[in-house]
C-alpha cells in the first residue's frame, strides 16, 4: 500500500483557477511596498532568487533580511472562496485511494487548509508538510522530502508524488518515488506518468500497475 504525496496550489485544482498569479502579485507588492524595491528590478530579481535557492522568499530571507513569516502572511492572504469550489469528483478519487494521503507545497500550512477547505477536501489528508518542513527550504531541494520522509517513517519507493512541476517530480526520482505529473510532458525521464487533472490519478496508477 502507497502512501500519496500531493502538491497543493495548480495541482489539486487546475490552473486556470487563476490562484497563483495572484500570489505572484501579491509577491510583488511585498517586494516593491515593503522593501522599497524598484518595480522594474522586482521580476528579474524573483527569477534570480528562484533559481538559486528554488523560491522567491528565501532569496529575500538571505538577501533582506525577510521574516518568512511576515512574508507567508502577507502573500496568502486571499479570500479563496472566490476562486474555489467544492470539488466533489476529486473527493471521491481521493477518498477512495487505499494507503495515507498527505499535502506537500512550499505555501504556508494557514494556505494549504483554506485551499483545501474551499476544494472539501480538509479531512482527507493525514498531514500538511509546508515550507517550515525543512526551515523554509522549499522543493525541489531534497532536504524537505527527505525530512518528509523521516516524519513518515517511509522510504522513497513507498510513496507516489503527484505534483504539476516536472522539477520537484526529480528530486521524488531520485529518492526512489513513483512519480505522477499533472499537466502535459514532453518526455520528462524523471516523470513516470502524466494525467490532465488530479482527478484522474487512478489512471496513472493503473498505468503504473500500482
Amino acid at each position: 500500500m502507497k502512501t500519496y504525496i500531493f502538491d497543493l496550489d495548480n495541482t489539486l485544482y487546475p490552473e486556470e483557477k487563476n490562484v497563483f498569479p495572484l500570489i505572484d502579485a501579491r509577491i510583488n507588492a511585498y517586494m516593491s511596498h515593503y522593501l522599497k524595491i524598484p518595480a522594474e528590478e522586482v521580476d528579474s530579481l524573483r527569477r534570480r532568487y528562484l533559481r538559486l535557492y528554488g523560491a522567491t522568499m528565501k532569496g529575500l530571507m538571505l538577501h533582506h533580511r525577510v521574516d518568512p513569516e511576515d512574508f507567508l502572511a502577507y502573500v496568502h492572504d486571499l479570500d479563496l472562496t472566490r476562486f474555489l469550489e467544492p470539488n466533489p469528483g476529486l473527493r471521491s478519487v481521493l477518498h477512495s485511494l487505499p494507503g495515507r494521503k498527505v499535502v506537500f507545497t512550499n505555501a504556508s500550512l494557514e494556505h494549504a487548509l483554506r485551499v483545501l477547505q474551499a476544494l472539501g477536501l480538509e479531512d482527507l489528508f493525514e498531514h500538511i508538510f509546508d515550507i517550515r518542513t525543512a526551515g523554509y527550504t522549499p522543493k525541489p531541494f531534497s532536504e524537505p522530502y527527505l525530512e518528509i520522509l523521516r516524519r513518515l517513517e517511509l522510504f522513497g519507493p513507498e510513496c507516489v508524488m503527484v505534483d504539476d512541476l516536472p522539477d520537484n517530480l526529480r528530486t521524488a526520482k531520485k529518492l526512489g518515488m513513483y512519480t505522477v505529473l499533472i499537466g502535459t510532458t514532453d518526455g520528462h525521464g524523471h516523470v513516470d506518468c502524466c494525467v490532465p487533472r488530479a482527478c484522474r490519478i487512478r489512471e496513472a496508477l493503473e498505468k503504473l500497475g500500482i
